[in-house]
């Protein structure tokens, strides 16, 4: 009832793009923090882009300028836009929905390799 399903991920060459959605069920989308996170083999979960309930949006350096993270709340949906891509933005990819002390959401993950 509760969930989130990422879709969109998938193999691009370097400086492509790709567009990840995650969709929503079972919660009152519009009140949640929403995050995408990637974790990459051999490394640490990295928090990439984080967008509020109110719009404000927040991008970790390595993805600065290339990345957009936005929602439409209507779709109970959130978005990773991914522009100019490299080999090392390779990871599996995750969104997160968030109310700090009250809830935290997972999704399964979705994929995403950049190589030629």
């Amino acid at each position: 009832q509760v969930q989130l399903v990422e879709s969109g991920g998938g193999l691009v060459q370097p400086g492509g793009s790709l567009r990840l959605s995650c969709a929503a069920s079972g919660i009152i989308f519009s009140i949640y923090t929403l995050n995408w996170y990637r974790q990459a083999p051999g490394k640490q979960r990295e928090l990439v882009a984080v967008i509020l309930s109110g719009g404000s949006t927040d991008y970790a350096e390595s993805v600065k300028g290339r990345f957009t993270i936005s929602r439409d709340n209507a779709k109970n949906t959130v978005y990773l836009q991914m522009d100019s891509l490299k080999p090392e933005d390779t990871a599996v990819y995750s969104c997160n929905a968030k109310i700090h002390r009250v809830a935290d959401i997972w999704g399964q993950g979705t994929q995403v390799t950049v190589s030629s």
